[in-house]
């Protein structure tokens, strides 16, 4: 497993440890840590998506993504 961006404490965090983070996995799939909010976005959701029993929403902030994008493989 390897951050994905730069870790919490790099964009302000306090603690450091709690805030929004992307990690790629060993096996090339994404982890992401964020805020659960399956119940508030999902009937949000275009008419083309769908979300399984199992699968959660969750939200990351913009610049924890835009801070990642550079180290998102292209392929």
């Amino acid at each position: 497993m390897r951050r994905i961006g730069v870790p919490p404490s790099a964009r302000g965090s306090s603690s450091g440890a709690t805030c929004p983070d992307v990690f790629e996995l060993s096996d090339g799939n994404f982890a992401v840590i964020g805020t659960e909010a399956t119940e508030a976005l999902e009937s949000e959701l275009p008419a083309d998506a769908a979300r399984a029993d199992y699968e959660r929403i969750v939200v990351v902030s913009r610049e924890t993504l835009i801070r990642a994008k550079a180290d998102i493989p292209d392929a």
